[in-house]
């Protein structure tokens, strides 16, 4: 039985493969996630059948819980979705850039440049609109990474250069965001430090349309630029040979990365480990091959976004906890196996 099917344009400029595996895993953990949206929509202070909820779905509903769906859970369980998906697929890239496990957003500072200027917002400039954090937090994220890229570059920029920088701005990044809590107003700094825990409490739809089209230009430009990645991970001296533009592809590609990562923590906070996790889980799943990890990546981001969430506002009723929280009793001791495992690496 073949693996693969081949799909190919008549003039033959465009062709690929599909890997049958890959579309299987894709299939079920998109069921997964449908699965998961009727639970989340159905638990919480206020219990719903999920036959009522599939109902309310398919339009077939008698509109009694047309508030408690559409207003208060069903645009939380997107945004966290999004998010999860943006952190996946940004997790992702940047371990193909690296070449290290160890990579993701909020280890090598890309988290740590929008903690910076969101909680700049929060606790200073307070009486600004909350619309402008989202702002503060990409823009952050971007002036970070740029400086994370300029202090590694030297003739280019190799991938150990830009994770150890990438980790020291981290470091500094959290030094001067518990400076901004300390010396800031007392009002405000239960909402910084649940913005850095990272949160989906109150999402609207306004956030969702604000997020999605981040998800929808970037999610897909990583899947175009799958080869680009698949090469760079033979390393710098196959790259060139084969042909390729390193040192552009690298910086397009961190680009794309940054973007993703930037608008998942611009509305939902910090939440860490996700774009450590799914990509390790994605490979386990269907191989290295990145044009079938990002969608795998994406779907299992945000399933571990939406569960947390889900679990954080149902398992301590009537206290609704950050999500981050429970990402990060996952994540951290998923972290310490990760190094314990490429200890003589």
């Amino acid at each position: 039985m073949r693996k693969h099917t081949t799909v190919r344009n008549r003039s033959g400029t465009i062709s690929f493969l599909i890997d049958h595996k890959s579309v299987l895993v894709i299939i079920g953990l998109f069921s997964l996630s449908l699965l998961l949206v009727v639970i989340g929509l159905s638990v919480g202070s206020t219990m719903i059948n999920p036959l009522e909820v599939i109902q309310h779905l398919l339009g077939m509903g008698n509109k009694e819980h047309t508030f408690v769906i559409e207003t208060l859970r069903l645009p939380r369980i997107v945004l966290s979705f999004l998010v999860g998906i943006s952190l996946g697929v940004s997790g992702l890239l940047l371990q193909g850039i690296v070449r290290n496990p160890l990579a993701s957003p909020d280890i090598i500072g890309i988290t740590g440049g929008a903690a910076v200027t969101a909680i700049l917002v929060i606790t200073f400039f307070s009486e600004l609109s909350i619309r402008w954090i989202p702002v503060a937090a990409i823009t952050g994220a971007g002036l970070i990474s740029l400086l994370i890229y300029v202090l590694a570059w030297k003739g280019g920029v190799t991938p150990i250069r830009l994770v150890l920088i990438g980790i020291g701005v981290q470091a500094a990044t959290g030094g001067i965001v518990t400076m901004m809590i300390v010396l800031s107003p007392t009002y405000s700094t239960s909402e910084a430090y649940i913005w850095l825990t990272g949160s989906v409490y109150g999402a609207n739809w306004n956030n969702v349309k604000s997020m999605l089209p981040w998800v929808l230009v970037f999610v897909p430009l990583s899947l175009v630029l799958s080869r680009k990645v698949n090469v760079q991970e033979l390393g710098d001296d196959m790259a060139l040979g084969l042909g390729t533009k390193v040192q552009t592809d690298r910086f397009i590609l961190l680009f794309v990365s940054v973007a993703l990562a930037g608008s998942a923590v611009a509305f939902a906070g910090g939440i860490g480990f996700v774009g450590l996790i799914a990509p390790h889980i994605a490979r386990k799943l269907v191989g290295r091959s990145f044009a079938s990890l990002v969608p795998v990546s994406a779907l299992i981001g945000g399933l571990i976004v939406v569960l947390a969430d889900i679990v954080a506002r149902t398992a301590f009723l009537p206290l609704d906890l950050p999500a981050g929280v429970f990402v990060s009793g996952i994540g951290a001791p998923f972290f310490i196996y990760l190094l314990y495992r490429n200890r003589h690496v």
